[in-house]
């Protein structure tokens, strides 16, 4: 992006300069503070829209343990790509919450289909804000289904104001950050691990 903004403002320094004899320096300076500022405001919107769902997993040191796991199961790619996804994103106190041995045993390359099959459970296609989950919940009696990649549904209720997803064993999970947008969806952090059927 530096480079970009610094290219345009060279060219756009050299056309003046050619013009030069007939310019006061205080219009000098204006035509070239005018384009460096145009570079900046085209330029830095679009590095922006390109931060995904994947970037912002690996960002955050909330969703270190969830980038380990996305690397082991190779589904980086997949949080990169076009989406839109809405991704119920497990914290670091989530994971740590799964006793150590299954995590260990979740990263083992044997085990990379089984590890991909719980991450997948987490993203659901689409873009759903935590108003719109609300008001489906609400639309639909005080529940909602929803279908993940995965194919298992987790099922959305609401706790006072908070979203709360019970998963296909029982378990629950309360939305505690919502609406971390991404170019390709939207993450909603959350403090346990769900768990598909096994």
């Amino acid at each position: 992006m530096k480079k970009t903004i610094l290219t345009l403002a060279a060219v756009a320094m050299m056309a003046v300069a050619c013009n030069d004899k007939e310019k006061k320096a205080e219009d000098y300076n204006e035509s070239t503070d005018e384009v460096a500022m145009e570079a900046t405001e085209v330029t830095t919107p679009v590095e922006e829209d390109q931060v995904t769902i994947a970037d912002i997993a690996m960002d955050d040191d909330n969703f270190s343990d969830l980038e380990g796991a996305v690397v082991a199961a190779d589904l980086g790619e997949t949080l990169s790509s076009e989406g839109p996804y809405t991704v119920f994103a497990p914290t670091n106190q989530a994971f740590e919450a799964i006793p150590q041995a299954d995590r260990d045993a979740w990263m083992k390359p044997e085990n990379k289909e089984k590890l991909s099959n719980v991450l997948k459970y987490h993203v659901v296609p689409g873009k759903f804000t935590a108003a719109d989950i609300k008001a489906a919940i609400k639309e639909n009696g005080g529940s909602f289904d929803i279908i993940t990649v995965q194919g298992d549904k987790l099922t959305a209720t609401l706790d006072g104001e908070d979203v709360v997803l019970k998963d296909a064993q029982g378990n629950s999970a309360k939305v505690v950050q919502a609406d971390v947008e991404a170019s390709n969806g939207v993450i909603h952090a959350i403090d346990a691990v769900v768990m598909p059927k096994k």
